[in-house]
């Protein structure tokens, strides 16, 4: 058996074997994780599809859903995406990679998560005491990426994980893994498995963590004191995928991908899609996201994109996608990226 297959099963195997470890147990572990928005998805190609993109990366996006795709990228390309979250929250991703030869693919990106400034309230001003507060997320990411084969490669990232509210912050490293394999006897059949999120637990520090107490009679002594807080895992997804090229003709492509993931924070789920390009210029792309999920709210998603190049040297990149979000209503992407 070859490496490469021996790698996929190692992926497949983790994902079986974590699966397995919570059959039997009632306990729904929402909620138990930090930096939630880690599981935002980014890139309204890969939303579009339903979010079944482990198999499928080849683009820039590759760097949040399986690495190892980076590497199927051959050239230069600058990335904006831009999300109106639910409840007036918004994300900002930023991505840039480039092929070096001999060497693999390179890449960086960093993600924003932010909202507007809320006003301090208290038990005895309810209404407000006058001052504001903030509370975002961030993460600032590298990734490398190398075709080992002409059919197999991986691909990694090393990321800054962090959150504050207020005073408080908390901050942690992570690394994702990702692999891809092409099976040559299939034509244009793809898998591929990517684990992500793996780190430290993230715990809040700050200065309203400290508290003053008096001790003693009278006017006693003030001693300062640390209140004890718990430590929350990352959200750690285990993704395996697999897409296949159900048309693939001189004009037109028609890809139909599915991954199944494994969080560790929730139920076991599957997203599937299909994008289908004419001449790789006009794209329009469908999925369902999160099937299966325990009391999910995810739903269908629907997308459409655009490449066009310009003076045979720049590729313009436009995408949007709409996602279902049940009883939240919807979610929009849209997104800007220039290859060259």
């Amino acid at each position: 058996m070859s490496v490469k297959i021996k790698i996929i099963l190692c992926f497949c195997a983790l994902f079986i074997f974590e699966s397995n470890a919570q059959v039997g147990s009632s306990l729904n572990k929402t909620g138990t994780t930090a930096a939630q928005f880690l599981k935002i998805g980014v890139g309204p190609r890969a939303i579009g599809m339903g979010g079944a993109y482990t198999a499928s990366a080849d683009d820039i996006n590759a760097m949040y859903w399986n690495p190892a795709g980076l590497s199927r990228m051959y050239s230069k390309e600058a990335y904006f995406n831009h999300v109106d979250w639910i409840m007036d929250v918004k994300l900002d991703y930023a991505g840039f990679a480039l092929d070096v030869t001999d060497l693999g693919t390179l890449g960086a990106f960093i993600s924003v998560l932010s909202m507007d400034d809320m006003p301090v309230r208290t038990l005895q001003q309810p209404q407000g005491t006058g001052e504001l507060f903030s509370a975002g997320s961030i993460v600032i990411g590298l990734s490398y990426a190398r075709n080992l084969t002409e059919e197999f490669s991986i691909g990694f990232n090393a990321k800054y994980v962090g959150e504050n509210i207020w005073n408080e912050s908390a901050k942690t490293f992570a690394i994702d893994i990702g692999t891809q394999y092409v099976i040559p006897f299939l034509n244009e059949f793809r898998l591929g498995a990517s684990i992500s999120n793996f780190g430290p637990k993230m715990k809040m520090n700050g200065r309203d963590i400290i508290q003053t107490t008096t001790v003693g009679s009278g006017e006693g002594n003030l001693i300062n004191t640390d209140l004890q807080l718990d430590e929350f895992e990352l959200p750690l997804l285990f993704r395996i995928g697999v897409a296949v090229d159900a048309i693939k003709t001189a004009e037109n492509r028609l890809t139909i991908a599915a991954d199944a993931i494994h969080p560790n924070d929730n139920s076991e789920y599957v997203n599937a899609g299909l994008e289908y390009t004419w001449n790789e210029i006009f794209f329009i792309r469908g999925g369902y996201k999160s099937l299966f999920e325990e009391d999910g709210e995810q739903g269908f998603t629907l997308g459409a994109g655009i490449n066009y190049r310009f003076f045979d040297a720049f590729k313009i990149k436009i995408d949007y996608a709409y996602q279902d979000f049940g009883r939240l209503k919807n979610v929009q992407y849209i997104s800007l990226g220039v290859r060259f």
